[in-house]
């Protein structure tokens, strides 16, 4: 390694300018970089001290001469990296010049004062886009090294074009306390030095990100990851023309039907005690208790005595006409809520069943509270099995339910109700407006409503339902549905008081245990009508060969409440098949649509022996999906086969409407949601007067926008249209419907693919 110059040339260089100085150190730092070359760097420091002393001019010639002797000094500042890298990072003695020693200390004395900290990243830009960091004003009082502080001031020294660099590294410095010379501190404080503009570029390249700032992964690019659906230009579109409203048959004025369904109740309890009403069965299906219509009159009216005049005093009574009360009854004992439900009728206080809670934080319960609490109950009825299974505290007393209102609990047990004095009736007024029951229903979203039933609707649907099945006296049904709400409770609790006929209930614990045990009740009663669903005719098929004895000869009406679902049909199909060799008609399979809001919306009637079934409908799976009905040949894959569910209940009006919007009345061969408008409906979602305005108080329009009528229709959550002869089918519910691309597709239809085909086989397209 060559000699250090003489002291001298250290001397007269410490007596220039700083802003000579610092011009120097940049020179030295372009040459070590291979910048400018070894001519150029003499070149343009000889011009930067030529202003000043000869003797300085002499030490610029002395200092020449020593840089000249020095043999590495040519080979270190050549430009290629390779010879640097070569070069093993030996100390030159170019960098131990003494402007460079100050330059240095200059910088560790302000790197004292103030803590290095290293800057957050930024986005990386243009090097020749200059930051607001870089065009910061440096302040007033910038330390310089101690033997010139009687200097210029800070302008003269830092002219307006240099940029000054940021904290980081700079490049062919070695490593050491001295790398620090050339740097700001990191909140932009700049020391006393000057750099090239290379290097300034370089460390704003370093400071800058090598990712996005946050707000840029925030960008909606939606569009470029979704491709956004267009229309279809060959999808079908209806064709028809604007439906008109379709009537049922009028509902015939019969002279015998009573003016209220107390009435009959009264009636037959009066003039037809010995008749059965109600048979239950025990869990090995077999009969267990048989309630006569004397039996259920007398109940009835000790329970509506108790409730009025013995739950509190006679200046307080804790019921009222107009109250409502819960019933809280297994599914296995139909007795018991019977008895309840014609209790609260003739007490005019108004029932509301519900699920028995199992424990006290059942989730569906919660919402059963929030229907309890809205409605303002306080009391609940049950029976006294029932209330030793409720869940209990450790004192012995009935826990208090997740999301509940506080409920006086009151057992309807026979042996803890007052019979009434001989001058005490009830008081038993001709059907009108008033709420009779309020049956609950789950939406979508997993809430609970609560339907109100007026008893001029309640009594109207027990008259459309006698004419619609051609009910009459004295006949068995065996009912396997839920007998607290829908077609369990109008067909079984209902229909079959109005017409004193005898319901034969069979819970779903001995479906369980004995799917065939319907089968038997018919066979065993002779049974003119059975309620069930799809699932009770496939459970049956396959516990047939567990007893083959069986007739269904004597039905003349197996109602299929759910038919309106997709898989009905073939549910149907396969039943008739099996046991048509057993007696059943093809004539008595009759599919109907039901709704909590509309009730019965269509039924089909019980056919003539020997007459041609209705037809069916096989639709196109693509014209369904774009709301379109286009007929489709059977031996395709992609064709939906649905069955018809009858015709319009008597006495009322049905149109389609579109589901989306203004119900504006839909195309012939357009699909839509069904809305009926009957006496025969429900009047109201329970203290939600917004939704039961949407609901309850429809009033369709025509493509136009104007009004069709002023008769108020009720949506029942159906989706379907009515065929050729008025028939009505079904396709799905509001509720399953799925958008997809623009195009509709239904849950139930799903399911109806996963039972149609053999998935280990194939899915068919389309489906």
């Amino acid at each position: 390694m060559a000699e250090r110059g003489p002291e001298p040339a250290a001397a007269a260089v410490a007596a220039l300018p700083p802003e000579v100085r610092a011009q120097l150190a940049e020179l030295e730092l372009e040459l070590s970089e291979g910048d400018i070359t070894q001519k150029g760097y003499e070149k343009k420091r000889s011009k930067l001290l030529s202003p000043y002393s000869p003797q300085t001019r002499e030490t610029d010639s002395t200092g020449q001469k020593d840089r000249n002797q020095t043999p590495t000094a040519a080979q270190t500042s050549a430009p290629s990296k390779y010879h640097r890298a070569r070069s093993g990072g030996a100390r030159d003695e170019r960098y131990r010049s003494d402007i460079h020693t100050e330059a240095v200390q200059a910088a560790l004395a302000k790197h004292k004062e103030q803590k290095m900290a290293l800057p957050m990243p930024t986005k990386r830009r243009s090097t020749f886009v200059q930051s607001p960091a870089d065009a910061c004003t440096p302040p007033e009082n910038v330390s310089a090294p101690p033997d010139v502080t009687a200097t210029a001031p800070s302008s003269s020294i830092r002219p307006a074009n240099i940029d000054l660099p940021p904290s980081g590294i700079v490049k062919g410095v070695h490593k050491g306390p001295s790398r620090s010379s050339l740097m700001d501190t990191a909140d932009g404080v700049p020391v006393s030095s000057r750099v090239s503009t290379k290097i300034q570029q370089l460390l704003n390249t370093l400071k800058r990100p090598k990712r996005p700032p946050l707000k840029e992964f925030f960008v909606d690019d939606s569009e470029e990851i979704v491709e956004v659906p267009q229309p279809d230009p060959n999808q079908p579109k209806p064709e028809g023309r604007q439906m008109t409203p379709v009537k049922g048959e009028p509902l015939g004025v019969i002279c015998n039907w009573p003016p209220a369904l107390e009435s009959a109740l009264q009636r037959w309890g009066s003039t037809q005690a010995k008749c059965p009403c109600l048979t239950g069965l025990d869990v090995t299906g077999k009969p267990v208790y048989t309630l006569t219509y004397g039996k259920l009159w007398s109940r009835s009216l000790k329970l509506a005595y108790t409730l009025l005049n013995k739950l509190g005093t006679r200046n307080e009574p804790v019921l009222k006409a107009g109250d409502r009360v819960a019933l809280v009854y297994p599914n296995n004992d139909p007795v018991m809520f019977m008895v309840a439900f014609y209790g609260c009728l003739l007490a005019e206080v108004i029932p509301v069943p519900i699920e028995v809670p199992l424990t006290r934080k059942d989730a569906g319960g919660q919402q059963i509270g929030f229907l309890l609490g809205s409605c303002g109950i306080a009391l609940a009825l049950t029976s006294e099995i029932c209330l030793k299974g409720l869940p209990k505290t450790q004192n012995g007393e009935i826990v208090q339910f997740k999301g509940w209102p506080r409920l006086k609990w009151v057992v309807t047990d026979s042996k803890y109700l007052s019979k009434p004095p001989k001058d005490w009736q009830p008081h038993i007024s001709p059907a009108g407006t008033e709420p009779a029951y309020i049956e609950y229903k789950t939406s979508k979203e997993g809430s609970v409503m609560g339907v109100t039933v007026s008893r001029l609707a309640m009594l109207s649907h027990c008259q459309a339902l006698s004419q619609a099945c051609n009910y009459s006296e004295g006949e068995t049904v065996v009912n396997v549905l839920d007998f607290k709400k829908d077609a369990g409770l109008w067909h079984g609790m209902f229909a079959n008081v109005m017409n004193k006929m005898h319901t034969i209930s069979v819970p779903y614990s001995v479906m369980k245990t004995c799917p065939l045990s319907w089968v038997q009740r018919v066979h065993a009663h002779k049974a003119k009508v059975a309620l069930v669903k799809c699932r009770d005719l496939h459970w049956a098929m396959m516990a047939h060969r567990d007893q083959r004895d069986v007739s269904l000869s004597s039905l003349r009406m197996l109602i299929v409440t759910d038919g309106a679902n997709p898989w009905s049909v073939s549910s149907c199909d396969a039943f008739l098949s099996l046991f048509q060799s057993h007696g059943l008609k093809p004539e008595a399979i009759c599919p109907c649509a039901t709704s909590a809001e509309a009730m019965t919306v269509a039924i089909r009637r019980p056919g003539v022996p020997g007459a041609p079934l209705p037809g069916r409908a096989i639709l196109s799976m693509n014209g369904l999906s774009y709301g379109v009905i286009r007929v489709n040949t059977e031996d395709k894959n992609s064709a939906l086969t649905v069955q018809d569910v009858g015709h319009v209940m008597p006495g009322g009006m049905m149109c389609i409407v579109k589901p989306d919007g203004l119900p504006q009345l839909c195309k012939t061969d357009e699909i839509g949601e069904i809305c009926v408008s009957s006496r025969t409906g429900g009047m109201m979602y329970f203290g939600l007067a917004g939704v039961t305005k949407n609901t309850f108080e429809v009033i369709p329009v025509s493509s136009s926008g104007s009004p069709v009528g002023d008769v108020p229709f009720i949506r029942s959550g159906l989706l379907g249209f009515v065929g050729p002869g008025s028939l009505v089918f079904v396709v799905g519910k509001i509720d399953g419907l799925l958008m997809v691309s623009g195009r509709r597709h239904n849950a139930d239809d799903i399911v109806a693919t996963g039972l149609a085909v053999e998935s280990m086989k194939t899915v068919y397209r389309g489906r």
